[in-house]
């Protein structure tokens, strides 16, 4: 039977409201999707590693502003109707498909993978991204969209550029389809975000891809480091070398790498509850406060959006179930939705991106032994300057590796590049050999 405009759009939000309420026992029983009323979140800003919880626990339920009044029409970006081409109009929501058919699709991937399938969870993920889609400034990067549940959230509420970066090619017929219903608000490539500027030269296929190749092709030029936030990535960090995607990341952020080279690229990730504590750890925290969560407080704002359990995720593995990873230190309970953004006063006159590399050499040889003293670490790179330095900046000499903030060692590090006494130090011989190591980690 046809259906009028008005029509059509009330049947597709009521499918929309009840799709989770139709999954069949047996996907219900592998998969577990939660409701969004069972969901522990945190919406507070995350400041030098305290996290606020709200009273009660529970999320007040909110609505993306897109949906819940008017979606913005995206007929105002498009130059004109090419075939079947055309922009996505408030009165003709794309529809989110059935949560059985989802997890079928996603089921079906042979590699180890997490989706989010549950509509609820990718409206809640798209409600963070609400002020960005609003603006319309920033390109949003989706990493491994799977079926299409979040790109087709984004949408909904207005994106006017997604581009969906998918490494499975059992996914891309589905996503190009959609490429090729709208008329410009949507771009498919067939890329894994992670394995972006593997090392070595040569010709590159598919997946991997060069970030170089990956920005031209989309049109997206280099902008100051001062400026916005030209690209926004959303996804879920691969839980197979997790921690290692996070050094390669701050190797290429403070040498302006990678897709750092365009600007403050912003990253909008769930991340394991385990390494979100490493990351936002305090000095003092032995167990914890590393040289990652030293180096990322130094060059990044980090605040916490949201904690979804593990099973809100439909999981793939050739071993099957959640694969949650165990930790003995902290909790690992969730995945957390992390806005990571780089700060613009990174870069000053004397740290800069060729430099930049000593700094990380020094801030991982400091924390390598976080109860070793500070004085003994500096006067072993330059003998008898260890005094003059920590006067400078108000520590005293009996302070621990451990116990020193961020700031405090991006402020030692300047004096140190102002002291003529450093220029011959054993430490900068050392950030050739370690560029060298890590070359052996896993692409990002």
């Amino acid at each position: 039977m046809a259906l009028c405009g008005g029509c059509r759009f009330l049947v597709l939000a009521v499918r929309s409201m009840h799709v989770s309420a139709r999954s069949t026992p047996a996907l219900a029983q592998a998969v577990r999707v939660f409701s969004s009323s069972s969901r522990v979140c945190s919406l507070d800003s995350f400041s030098m590693g305290q996290m606020k919880v709200p009273a009660g626990g529970v999320k007040t339920e909110r609505t993306c502003p897109s949906v819940g009044s008017a979606q913005r029409n995206l007929s105002a970006v498009a130059v004109s109707l090419q075939g079947q081409r055309r922009p996505l109009c408030r009165y003709d929501l794309l529809d989110l498909g059935e949560v059985e058919e989802n997890t079928r699709k996603a089921l079906a991937c042979k590699h180890l993978r997490r989706f989010i399938i549950d509509p609820s969870l990718a409206k809640l993920v798209a409600e963070h991204l609400s002020q960005d889609i609003e603006d319309g400034k920033a390109v949003i990067f989706e990493c491994n969209p799977g079926p299409g549940v979040l790109t087709r959230t984004l949408l909904n509420c207005g994106a006017q550029r997604v581009v969906a970066l998918e490494s499975d090619k059992a996914f891309l017929p589905d996503l190009q389809a959609l490429e090729n219903n709208l008329d410009g608000q949507l771009e498919v490539v067939h890329c894994d975000f992670f394995k972006l500027d593997p090392i070595g030269h040569g010709s590159m296929k598919p997946p991997a891809m060069y970030s170089e190749k990956l920005f031209t092709d989309l049109g997206i030029s280099e902008v100051p480091w001062t400026a916005d936030v030209p690209v926004k990535v959303v996804g879920i960090f691969s839980q197979r070398n997790e921690r290692n995607m996070l050094w390669k990341l701050v190797y290429a952020l403070f040498e302006r790498l990678s897709i750092f080279r365009y600007g403050r690229v912003e990253l909008i990730m769930f991340i394991s509850e385990k390494n979100y504590s490493k990351l936002v750890a305090q000095p003092g925290n032995n167990k914890s406060y590393q040289a990652v969560s030293a180096l990322f407080q130094m060059s990044c704002n980090i605040e916490l959006l949201h904690q979804e359990p593990w099973s809100s995720f439909v999981t793939t593995s050739r071993n099957g179930g959640l694969s949650i990873p165990k930790s003995t230190v902290v909790p690992n309970d969730h995945l957390c939705l992390v806005r990571i953004t780089p700060r613009a006063d990174l870069f000053t006159p004397t740290v800069t991106p060729f430099n930049s590399s000593t700094l990380v050499v020094m801030v991982k040889q400091c924390l390598a032994k976080r109860r070793g003293k500070l004085i003994d670490k500096l006067n072993s790179w330059s003998p008898g300057i260890g005094q003059d330095l920590l006067a400078q900046i108000g520590l005293s000499e009996d302070v621990l590796t451990g116990q020193v903030y961020p700031d405090q060692y991006k402020h030692l590090f300047e004096l140190m590049e102002k002291s003529e006494q450093f220029t011959q130090s054993w430490l900068y011989s050392e950030v050739l050999e370690n560029t060298k190591n890590t070359a052996s980690l896993p692409h990002f």
